[in-house]
């Protein structure tokens, strides 16, 4: 085949040329290469595991038909050999000359690597002991007009791969096998959550005020309405409403959308679950989130204790517990309750540029990102953080001064985060006006005065907890992805004319 070659811009343009032509003559003499359905009843799986047992060279006189792409062609006088791959499976496939006739056999050597077909025929096992099937009819679904990747070396490239993901699930099948974890993750948080009774909801994702999170939006126009909205960055405060209006455990997976920085861990559009739970606080957070983060190592892989990138993880429940002041003791030298003056110092030597008069929230965000989080490898609870860094949280029953937040972290990333929530409305309205007057003086960042999100507290929020668990980046430290692009299906990329 062509195809089995390293390929130039020129040989792929003229082999697609020639597939075209196929489907020409296909169609010329009376063919449709685009096929309507097939009953492919035997996935290539469930064939292989069914038939494991044949002996060597041994032939069974079951039928099986089976559908799938041709991933290697390989012809020997009159005899032909190839691969058939389904979502399932890959299994050998074989014809001659004499069982199939001429016009079929023809048919078959005219098909190309990444067509798809439909085969039945008989399993046997090969003098080589691979079990194969020795095609009786095959049928043509599928033409494919461009070449597959070289076989010996797949589709390799990093940018192509994100940009053609459909190319590289042909191509890499282990790829394959990471969006079926990420499925059976989705799968099972829903199975923990709704055997403890939560509900699961949905919230609008357009929205005229955005909030819930440190975070710039993306904002669009509604034409009809001559308004401007913003995509989500959150699902906090809608699903505070739904508390106020009587509802008491509820969840929900959903996407949300920050206009921030790309990285590793990083992507505009991603997938959030928040789970809320009244009369709970981020102590009854803390035990779901390990039982949950725990559950999902030991469902995939057997086992508590993992390997992510390298580094052995240890999954087994309790997590440890450390706080903010203490973590930033250890690792930064400073205190949580040092002056502004101390923690400016201490930032400026961590590289912190200063634009404007930072804020104390952020100056212990930017020495707790340089000098803390990268001494965090295993699983770690970091508790209690000053208020001013979290506005939608209670402040701590024995310490004014912090709020009952903590953030997971796992191999120096952030997974979870959670806190008791703030249902005094007073004092909610008084920390978003505080953050309006950060976003005054320059902050961006800073949460957004939301006045019906106030209004629904004054109705009576009941004492609740909230969790919010990036969903990517749990399926990265399943998977052992490097990167959270590795673990989406389409991640956003530059595009590909700029440089």
């Amino acid at each position: 085949m062509s195809s089995d070659t390293p390929q130039t811009a020129e040989a792929h343009i003229t082999e697609e040329e020639t597939r075209l032509q196929k489907v020409q003559d296909l169609r010329a003499a009376g063919y449709e290469p685009y096929g309507y359905t097939y009953d492919n009843k035997n996935p290539i799986g469930d064939v292989v595991s069914t038939y494991e047992a044949l002996g060597p060279e041994a032939h069974s006189e079951d039928v099986v038909s089976i559908a799938g792409r041709i991933m290697a062609k390989r012809g020997h006088g009159k005899a032909i050999f190839g691969n058939i791959r389904d979502i399932s499976g890959s299994v050998q496939v074989y014809a001659t000359i004499n069982t199939l006739g001429e016009d079929t056999y023809a048919h078959l050597l005219s098909l190309d690597v990444g067509d798809i077909v439909g085969i039945t025929g008989k399993p046997f096992r090969s003098k080589r002991g691979e079990l194969t099937i020795a095609i009786a009819t095959i049928t043509l679904l599928t033409k494919a007009i461009h070449p597959l990747p070289e076989k010996y070396h797949g589709l390799q490239n990093k940018e192509m791969r994100y940009r053609r993901r459909y190319v590289d699930l042909i191509a890499n099948p282990e790829v394959r096998d990471v969006f079926k974890t990420r499925s059976t993750v989705l799968h099972q948080i829903r199975n923990m959550l709704h055997d403890q009774d939560f509900m699961e909801v949905e919230t609008p994702v357009l929205n005229t005020v955005y909030g819930g999170a440190s975070a710039r939006p993306f904002t669009t126009h509604h034409n009809e309405l001559e308004q401007d909205l913003f995509l989500r960055i959150s699902l906090e405060l809608p699903l505070k409403r739904l508390l106020v209006g009587g509802f008491e455990r509820i969840f929900e997976i959903g996407h949300v959308f920050r206009n921030e920085g790309i990285s590793f861990k990083h992507n505009p559009e991603y997938t959030l679950m928040e789970i809320y739970q009244a009369y709970a606080d981020y102590h009854d957070m803390m035990r779901l989130t390990e039982t949950m983060i725990a559950g999902l190592v030991h469902r995939i892989h057997g086992r508590y204790d993992i390997v992510y990138q390298g580094q052995a993880l240890d999954f087994t429940p309790p997590f440890k517990r450390l706080t903010l002041g203490d973590a930033l003791q250890e690792h930064a030298g400073v205190s949580i309750t040092d002056s502004d003056e101390v923690l400016l110092k201490k930032a400026l030597s961590l590289g912190l540029e200063i634009h404007q008069e930072p804020l104390r929230g952020e100056l212990i965000n930017f020495i707790y990102d340089k000098a803390v989080e990268s001494h965090l490898i295993q699983p770690v609870f970091i508790l209690d953080y000053p208020w001013e860094t979290s506005p939608l949280a209670k402040r701590k029953r024995d310490d004014k001064n912090l709020v009952e937040r903590f953030e997971l972290i796992i191999n120096k990333m952030e997974v979870a985060n959670a806190f008791s929530e703030l249902n005094d409305p007073i004092e909610q309205h008084a920390r978003l006006m505080e953050q309006e007057k950060a976003r005054e003086s320059g902050w961006d960042e800073a949460h957004v005065m939301d006045e019906d999100f106030v209004l629904a507290l004054k109705y009576g929020m009941p004492p609740a907890a909230g969790l919010g668990i990036g969903i990517d980046r749990v399926v990265m430290l399943l998977t052992d992805q490097a990167s959270i692009r590795d673990v989406l299906f389409f991640p956003h990329m530059r595009d590909s004319h700029v440089q």
